[in-house]
């Protein structure tokens, strides 16, 4: 049971699907960063300048005020007239620091009065409740207070605009007035606000400063990268001697030189691989070829044996027939042998003519004596361009291999169908079995096979007529044996398997279905096995009608270097060297 993944993880996963790329997590990350920063000292550098300012400007209008409260309204007789209370606050309010001013008082007749330096602007219901409360309250005189009555304030919003309002009780014998002031902060909050404007200005440009700044970092770190990348890539293409330019200490640096390293290592370790893949290649083809000698001789004195097998004792006759059987399957793996060094050095070549399929198989059938044991299904007049040799090959190892492992009658059908895309065989949809190892035998055949065998669309096509380009053939062989293992199923095209560990000496060598596979693959073509739904296993060979363009891009590709690696065991080609042993079902993977 798999472990739900953790929150990180899940958060990790939504911002790579936001940020899909290094280079704006980078920048988004310096903007982030950057605005923070910015925001933040904008902030602090705005509430201490307001703090500041408005500090400053409170302090000096209630100093102004506590002043001119002494000078003016200190002057003031005991009994005193609403007139000379109006007199003395428009008096206080011609100060420098420009507030409205507003005195409160009892008059002779016993009656509150209140007087405004401006009626229109001031008035004691500006003043808030617990301000005056607070100026009106005395409060006693000890060694923490020294004074009954004290200088209180607030700031208020009148009208929209802010406003400092501040009272004080004249300090003497009752009755003593009372004075409050207004003055407007609206020149603060003009300057607050400009500041806020060049704050926010401010942190503007910083963030697309932080920005550029994240956009050249992010370049100066992700050119390596993509070095990285791009130098990767090239080394799985098969460059092994790709390396980086070093330079600096830092940790990419670091990260390239080990790159350098582990290439270098690379390219040394597949080099000991391949030479000892083509020394292992070239025992094989020089042990093939020089049995191909001594093996003549013995075929020639078996073969006298045989004829002579009624003359020999009856104690001896059945030592010779095991000679002989033994000797043609040794022969058979010689001849099998060289086939697969052919296609390893790069040196198997398509011979192409124009062939009747339907006369084609009927051949391969006749000529191993098989036709009381196969049924063929396919119309004369099929014309296909291929080679016939290697064709022959593969329908007398797929029919000799049903033959051995799933019994009589085999049928053979052949069909024609259309190609509808540009999707190599081994891709195609429903080949479900053998692709790995089909998929092997063609990287090790040229590569000419990937660019003619596509997708096929179902349907058969016509049943004679000249080969089209998009035109393929399609060659069914179907047993009615017990089919194969899914076990077995991805490996009967692999080189010396076989089903049964305990058939180790069984008749076939195990390279006939692996041969099967590469002559098709040089054809442009593929093999596929599976079950049928009502027993049986099916073989389905796909070569393309017209095989000349597959052989002209591998005679080019022997023309610049990418195929030709070297000659055969024979040091030529193998054109006219495959003889009928070849060709009798000697493979078997099952």
């Amino acid at each position: 049971m798999s472990e739900a993944p953790s929150f990180g993880e899940r958060l990790r996963t939504r911002l790579a699907g936001v940020l899909p790329t290094l280079r704006l997590r980078l920048v988004v990350v310096f903007a982030l960063v950057a605005l923070t920063a910015a925001v933040s000292a904008s902030g602090i550098a705005y509430w201490l300048n307001r703090d500041a300012v408005l500090t400053r400007a409170q302090n000096a209008a209630l100093n102004d005020f506590r002043k001119t409260m002494e000078d003016d309204a200190g002057n003031l007789p005991r009994t005193v007239e609403c007139q000379q209370l109006r007199e003395a606050a428009q008096k206080m309010a011609r100060s420098s620091q420009d507030y409205q001013v507003l005195l409160t008082d009892r008059t002779a007749e016993g009656t509150e009065c209140a007087a405004a330096s401006n009626e229109d602007d001031f008035t004691l219901r500006n003043v808030p409740e617990p301000l005056r409360h607070a100026v009106n309250k005395k409060r006693t005189v000890d060694k923490g207070n020294a004074y009954p009555y004290h200088l209180y304030w607030q700031r208020i919003t009148k009208d929209g605009d802010p406003y400092l309002v501040g009272g004080a009780k004249l300090i003497g014998e009752d009755p003593a007035p009372t004075g409050y002031m207004l003055k407007s902060l609206a020149p603060e909050r003009d300057d607050l606000n400009s500041l806020a404007w060049s704050l926010g200005i401010a942190t503007g440009l910083a963030l697309i400063g932080a920005m550029l700044l994240a956009q050249a970092a992010a370049t100066t770190v992700l050119r390596p990268v993509r070095r990285l990348g791009e130098a990767a890539r090239r080394l799985g293409e098969g460059k092994l001697d790709t390396r980086l330019r070093v330079s600096g200490t830092d940790e990419l640096a670091e990260l390239s030189r080990t790159f350098n390293d582990a290439a270098a290592s690379l390219e040394q370790r597949v080099d000991d691989l391949s030479a000892r893949e083509e020394s292992s290649r070239r025992f094989v083809a020089d042990m093939s070829h020089e049995l191909r000698t001594p093996m003549t001789a013995i075929s020639a004195v078996t073969e006298v044996l045989e004829e002579e097998q009624e003359n020999l004792d009856p104690m001896i006759a059945p030592a010779v027939q095991l000679v002989v059987s033994e000797t043609r399957r040794l022969n058979d793996l010689v001849e099998n042998l060289m086939e697969v060094t052919r296609f390893d050095a790069g040196t198997a070549r398509l011979v192409l003519d124009d062939v009747d399929v339907a006369d084609q198989v009927t051949a391969c059938i006749d000529a191993r004596a098989w036709l009381d044991a196969v049924e063929l299904d396919a119309d004369r007049g099929i014309m296909a361009r291929l080679d016939p040799r290697r064709l022959d090959v593969v329908l007398a190892n797929l029919i000799g291999n049903a033959l051995k492992h799933g019994g009589s009658p085999v049928r053979v059908s052949v069909r024609t169908e259309r190609r509808s895309g540009g999707e190599p065989a081994a891709e195609r949809p429903g080949e479900r079995h053998g692709e790995r190892a089909g998929e092997r035998a063609g990287q090790r055949a040229e590569g000419a096979a990937d660019g003619t065998a596509d997708t096929r669309a179902p349907g058969a096509g016509a049943a004679g007529g000249e080969a089209r380009d998009g035109d393929e053939l399609v060659i069914e062989v179907a047993d009615r044996g017990p089919g194969i293992p899914e076990e077995v199923l991805p490996h009967v095209f692999d080189r010396f398997y076989k089903a049964s560990a305990s058939r180790p000496r069984s008749e076939g060598s195990g390279l006939g279905l692996s041969i099967a596979m590469e002559n098709a693959h040089i054809h442009g073509g593929s093999i596929t096995a599976h079950n049928a739904d009502e027993g049986g296993a099916v073989f389905t060979l796909r070569l393309p009608r017209d095989a000349r363009r597959v052989a002209e891009e591998r005679e080019a590709g022997d023309d610049t270097g990418q195929a030709h690696s070297g000659g055969g065991p024979d040091g030529g080609t193998d054109e006219g060297n495959g003889d009928d042993d070849v060709n009798r079902g000697s493979g078997g993977g099952r």
